[in-house]
Formats: C-alpha cells, sequence, structure tokens
C-alpha cells in the first residue's frame, strides 16, 4: 500500500516567514520525483522553486495560485509508492486531509522515499524540526487550506450580512484570509463565502474591500432605520482612506529599519568632494577598450581600501556577548531599485575584486534583482552598504544602517557646481558623501578619517586607480 506523505512549505531561510504561491509545477495525479520543483513561490526577497522530497504521485495540491501561505503549511501530499495512474482520493474534504497527515507523520521514519537533500525543516530522515518563524496564536480553526486540484471557476461575489445577525460559526480555514480581515477591520461574520459550504476566501475580503457599499446595502438599510446614521457598518469603515498592507518586501524593510533604529546610536557626517578627477579617470579607463567601469564600482573600490585603513567601520556588534566583531572580509550590499521595492543584494569579497570586476558583479546583481530572481543568499550577510541615492536626482540623505552592519555611505548626484580649484573659482563636478556609522563601534575621530580619505580619493584617484 503507498504512504500518503505530507509535504509542507519548508522554511526558506533568513527568517522568512511566509511566501505566496506564483505558479503551481505539478497538478493532482501527476508522478514526481524525488528534488523535483513542484511549484514556484515568491518570498518577500526572492522567487524560488521548492523541490519535493518525496516521489511518488501528487493526491493533493493545497492553496491557490496568488495566495500566501506560512512557514509549515502543507504544500501537497504525494502517495510514496504508488504507480503513475493509480487510484487516489485527490478529491478528499479538508478534514481527510488530517488523516493523511496523520498517515504522513507515522510513516515519517522511511528512508527510502525521501530525499538525501536537506530542505531547512525536513531533514533526511523526514523528522520535524524547528522552525523560526513568528510567534501566531493557536487558533481551533487555523487548520491547513483546502486542497487545490485545478483552478477554481471565478468566485460569485460575496454576499454581506447585516453585522449582529448569526450565520453560525464563521467558516474561515485560512490564516492568512483571518489576518487579512483582521488588519483591514472586516467582520467575518457579515460575510457570506464563496467557497464550498460557504468558506471564506481570500478573494471575498479582498471584494468587499473594493466595493464595501455594495456589499452592505442590505445591512446599512436595516441598520440606518434601527440606528444612528453614523453607524456604518465594519466593512465601510474599514476602507475610509486607502490601507496598504505592511507586509512581503515591504513589510521586511519596514521590520529591519525599525530595528536598526531602535538598536544601533547612530550619527551621520557628511563632506562636498570634488569629482571631477574621478570621472575623468574613469573616461580615460573607458576609453581603453576594456570592459566600461561604473562610477558605482569605482567608488567601491574607494570603499573596500578604505576599510582596509579603518577596519572598526567593517564590524558588528554581538549585544549578547557584549563584544564588537571585527569581521575579516567585505561583502558590500549596494542599493538596487526594483518594480519590487529597494534591494541590496551583496557582492561577497568585494576587498579582491578590481573595480572592472565590481563593475560586472554589481550589473548581474542588479540584473537579477530586477527579474526578481535573487537568491535569499545574495540578499544577506553584507558587512558595508554603498547607497547611490545620486540616481534620484538628490543631493544628500542620512541613511539608515543596514542592521546588523556597522555604517553606510552615501553618495548623492554629482553636478556642476562653483568651486575653488587652484586658487581660483570655476565649475567642477561636486558629490555629497555621507557616513552613517554606528557609535558604539567608534567614534567620530574614525568615521571622520574614514569619509576624508574616501573624500581625497574622489578628489584625486590617481594613486589608487594604478592598483586596479
Amino acid at each position: 500500500m503507498p504512504q500518503v506523505m505530507e509535504f509542507k512549505l519548508p522554511d526558506l531561510g533568513e527568517g522568512l516567514t511566509e511566501a505566496e504561491i506564483v505558479r503551481w509545477l505539478v497538478a493532482v495525479g501527476d508522478v514526481v520525483a524525488i528534488d523535483q520543483p513542484v511549484v514556484e513561490v515568491e518570498t518577500a526577497k526572492a522567487m524560488v522553486e521548492v523541490p519535493c522530497p518525496y516521489g511518488g504521485v501528487v493526491t493533493a495540491r493545497f492553496g491557490e495560485e496568488g495566495q500566501e501561505l506560512p512557514v509549515g503549511a502543507p504544500l501537497i501530499t504525494v502517495a510514496v509508492g504508488a504507480a503513475a495512474g493509480a487510484e487516489t482520493e485527490p478529491d478528499a474534504e479538508p478534514s481527510g486531509a488530517g488523516t493523511s497527515r496523520s498517515s504522513a507523520s507515522e510513516s515519517s521514519g522511511s528512508e527510502s522515499s525521501g530525499s538525501g537533500n536537506v530542505l531547512v525543516g525536513y531533514g533526511t530522515d523526514h523528522s520535524r524540526q524547528a522552525r523560526r518563524r513568528r510567534v501566531r496564536p493557536a487558533t481551533a480553526e487555523a487548520a491547513a487550506p483546502a486542497p487545490v486540484r485545478s483552478p477554481a471557476p471565478a468566485a460569485a461575489a460575496p454576499v454581506a450580512v447585516p453585522v449582529g445577525v448569526s450565520t453560525g460559526p464563521v467558516a474561515v480555514i485560512s490564516p492568512i484570509v483571518r489576518k487579512l480581515a483582521r488588519d483591514h477591520g472586516v467582520d467575518l461574520r457579515a460575510l457570506r463565502g464563496s467557497g464550498r459550504e460557504g468558506l471564506i476566501l481570500r478573494a471575498d475580503v479582498e471584494a468587499a474591500l473594493r466595493a464595501p457599499a455594495a456589499a452592505v446595502t442590505g445591512a446599512a438599510g436595516s441598520a440606518g432605520s434601527a440606528g444612528s446614521a453614523g453607524a456604518a457598518p465594519a466593512a465601510v469603515r474599514a476602507v475610509q482612506g486607502e490601507r496598504v498592507p505592511l507586509k512581503g518586501l515591504r513589510g521586511v524593510v519596514a521590520e529591519k529599519l525599525s530595528r536598526s533604529r531602535r538598536e544601533i546610536p547612530d550619527a551621520t557626517c557628511w563632506v562636498d568632494a570634488d569629482a571631477t578627477e574621478l570621472m575623468a579617470s574613469r573616461t580615460a579607463m573607458n576609453a581603453a577598450g576594456r570592459p566600461k567601469v561604473s562610477v558605482l564600482a569605482l567608488l567601491a573600490r574607494i570603499c573596500t581600501a578604505a576599510l582596509a585603513k579603518y577596519p572598526e567601520l567593517n564590524s558588528t556588534v554581538d549585544l549578547a556577548a557584549g563584544e564588537i566583531v571585527r569581521l575579516p572580509a567585505v561583502h558590500l550590499g549596494f542599493a538596487a531599485q526594483t518594480e519590487r521595492g529597494l534591494m541590496v543584494p551583496v557582492v561577497r569579497d568585494a576587498q579582491g575584486r578590481s573595480a572592472e570586476a565590481l563593475s560586472a558583479e554589481f550589473a548581474r546583481l542588479t540584473e537579477l534583482a530586477r527579474a526578481g530572481k535573487l537568491a535569499p543568499s545574495d540578499l544577506t550577510g553584507g558587512t558595508f552598504t554603498l547607497n547611490n541615492y545620486g540616481v534620484f536626482g538628490v543631493d544628500g540623505s542620512t541613511p539608515i544602517i543596514n542592521h546588523p552592519e556597522a555604517a553606510m555611505l552615501g553618495v548623492g548626484r554629482i553636478i556642476p557646481k562653483p568651486w575653488v580649484h587652484g586658487g581660483e573659482l570655476a565649475v567642477r563636478q561636486v558629490v555629497q558623501l555621507s557616513l552613517t556609522f554606528d557609535h558604539r563601534v567608534c567614534d567620530g575621530g574614525t568615521a571622520g578619517g574614514f569619509l576624508r580619505y574616501v573624500a581625497d580619493c574622489v578628489e584625486s584617484p590617481a594613486v589608487l586607480l594604478r592598483s586596479l
């Protein structure tokens, strides 16, 4: 007899707690091999194909394309040992999935059907391992989403009933739907779901937010005769003003920057620099027929040289141990604007790369970022960040440190300005440089020395460029 194994959304690393299903790669009834990708998901950081550690016949899929699932939620069940075309029960009700999960748990000791590769949360012995996630309230209704065999037909518009009128237990089994309703102030008791047996789906809540007036016409009419004119239903009150969920990439950025502000006593210093000679040197380098070098790459090369002189700024603070940890390698993060928002890819071992190599790596990572194909490892592990906000047409800023790093160099636009050069007033290419640093790792003298060295290299790059 085949064993039904349940494959859950694994921990994708770096504290990610949820992912959105972008595209299913298998259907119910398909035969999958061990480690075959079965679904493509989008996390707050990257698009990832998730491989299944079991081989067999897919008996159920959980979740629809576009739906968010928390880490640990079921993705698919696989009948291990079943032949292609063997009879399965893909139409089982959600309550039947509990039997499958129980069977999977009891048979998790089988090693012959599992992958030798290790997904976070899935050992080679299929044992359950602890996953890093936010603590979620445990409720009896927070069960797994219903299995989905194929794209469902368009759901009928949800019908709202008057608030306070009992319609029986709220038919919601998805924690994502509950959270969406809670975040937007929607009373689930006021909705009739369009799913099977009245199940309230995410589309029902979103429809109520888009068209609250139509959804609560009946409720408003009855409430108007019995209550005050200002007593609008909850769904109407919730959409007064646009509400944007703080989730995905925006949520990760918000959480990280908030933590930086809470934990790091930062300070900022800045200086204007004459970048005329730097721009002339770049023009000469690019005219030599070699691979093109970007301004960002030259600034990155200057940063790595400055960090070699001032290693205090390439460090992190270990609060638990009460220690400053100075790091041996420079893993240089840089800000890249994408359609999904601002991302910070990381160039590994930047201190050993030439300006040409840095320029090529910046281009490669930027292309991946804009295509949404960066791996989580490409976005983590940075030790120092270079932020070129001059591309937005601004001169200065006070950057927020990318926790748990200790410093960030900001670069404004390079524009012609009046400047005293050689004792005379001239028009020169001027840039403002700003350094935000963790005051725990160094004092102002060190930070000022670092920034002054960077500015000196920008103004007189000839000595540095000989070593590139």
